[in-house]
Formats: structure tokens, sequence, C-alpha cells
């Protein structure tokens, strides 16, 4: 038997130890695919669920301010009619005030004698109203009333359904009265809640458009531009809420113009 020489088993080990290194090398080798495709599909849904987390947020933000509007609203109406109850408070007292000067005025001229009674029937004779004044009065006490029914149909017992014909009766009824705008826009922001954009439209542009010195116009124009974002007319919503900015620099409602016009 002939064994291999000392030269043949050197050749044989360097050939086996290359063929081993080689076949490691083979299956240690990571694949790498030559367009990257694996790795751009898993960023592209990394941004996907960034876009639509973000999206998402921003909803539920615009819906929160949508909320603290309405309750905004509603905290204005409240305090409107509470300065309104107040004013009348006052202005009883001074009118009780006057009667009393009038009344002290006249036992001091006529002395307190049988006669006072009939000095202080003359002194209210004489601050009485007359017929044309009462029925003035009494169409003004009517009319405070009728307005602040329909509020508290909103603040106090929250019937908005029965709130939407009380205000509609009320500019019927008082077309020019003081309380006109903010019955307009009260009317208006009913029917915002209810969807009803044409008609929610109607109430907010009167407001613009009659009541220029109103404190409720910056905010009718504010929802005539949500109006418009929501019904899909962006430009004009942008127009509207660029309007609320330019010309109420300092009031709440450009602080949510411009939220909208930033998401716009």
């Amino acid at each position: 038997m002939a064994y291999p020489s000392l030269r043949q088993l050197k050749l044989g080990v360097t050939f086996g130890a290359a063929f081993v290194v080689s076949s490691y090398a083979s299956a240690q080798a990571p694949v790498y695919d030559a367009n990257g495709g694996n790795d751009l599909e898993q960023r592209i849904a990394v941004l996907e669920r960034i876009v639509k987390s973000r999206t998402e947020m921003q909803h539920r933000l615009q819906a929160q301010l949508d909320n603290m509007q309405n309750e905004v609203d509603e905290l204005r109406g409240a305090v409107e009619v509470n300065t309104n109850e107040l004013e009348k408070v006052l202005e009883r007292q001074r009118e009780l005030y006057l009667e009393i000067d009038k009344r002290v005025e006249a036992l001091k001229q006529n002395g307190v004698t049988s006669s006072t009674g009939n000095a202080v029937t003359s002194s209210v004779s004489a601050s009485g109203a007359t017929p044309s004044q009462a029925l003035q009065q009494g169409t003004q006490q009517g009319e405070e009333e009728a307005y602040n029914s329909a509020v508290n149909l909103i603040l106090k017992s929250r019937e908005y359904d029965k709130a939407i014909p009380a205000f509609q009766s009320f500019i019927e009824r008082f077309p020019n009265s003081e309380y006109a705008p903010n019955s307009h826009y009260w009317l208006g922001q009913l029917l915002f809640n209810k969807q009803q954009w044409a008609e929610a439209s109607e109430q907010f542009n009167t407001v613009v458009t009659r009541f220029t010195d109103s404190s409720k116009r910056a905010d009718a124009l504010l929802k005539l531009g949500v109006i418009a974002e929501r019904t899909g007319n962006i430009n004009q919503a942008k127009q509207l809420f660029q309007q609320v900015v330019d010309e109420y620099p300092n009031s709440s409602a450009t602080r949510l113009a411009s939220s909208r016009l930033n998401n716009l």
C-alpha cells in the first residue's frame, strides 16, 4: 500500500481548509435586496401611522374646540341675562329714590297737615307715566320677558327644540329690539347644532349685515366660516376666518379663526 507523500498531505490540508472557509463564508454572508424593498415598505408604513395619528389628534382637538365654543356661548348668554337683570334692579332703585325724594320734597313744601294725603297723591300723579308711556313700559317689559324666557330655555332647562320657535316668535314680534342681534345669533346657533346649515347661515348673516355694532358679529362671522368649511367651500371659509382676524384681532373668535386657518 502506497502512502501519500508529505507534499501531497500538505496540499490536501490546504485545499480542505480553503473549502471549509469558503463554505462558512457562503453560509454567513447576509442576503441584501438590491432595491431595499423591505426597508422602504417599513418606512412608508411608519410614516402612514404617524400621519394617521396626527390627523386623528387634529380631529379630536377640533371637536374639543367646538365644544368649548358652545360652552363659551352659553356662558356669555348667562352673563348677558344676569347683566340685564342687574341693570333692571339698579334702574328700579334709582326710580324708587327719585320717587322718595319727590314725596319728601312735597311734604316739606305743604307741611305735615291734613292735606298731606292730597299732596302725596298729587305728587304721585305728577310723577306717573302718561298712557303712551305706560303702554311703552308694558311693551318693554313684555319684550324683556319674552327674550329672557327664550334664553332660559337654553341656559336653564336646556330645551333646545323649544327655544327655536321661542326665538323665531321674538324676532317676529320685536324685529327692532335691542335684543334682536342676540336673538338672531342664538337662533343661528340652535340651527347650527342641528346641522341646518342654510337656515343657520341666514341668521348669522343677519347679525353680520344688519347689526354691525353687535358684540355677536365676530362670533357670527366665525360660525359662517365653520359652515363654509363643513359644506366644502374651503376658499370662502378662509376668507371668513381671515375677516375675523382682520376686524377683531383681540377677540376670542380670532383665536379660534386662526386655529382653523392653520388647519386648512
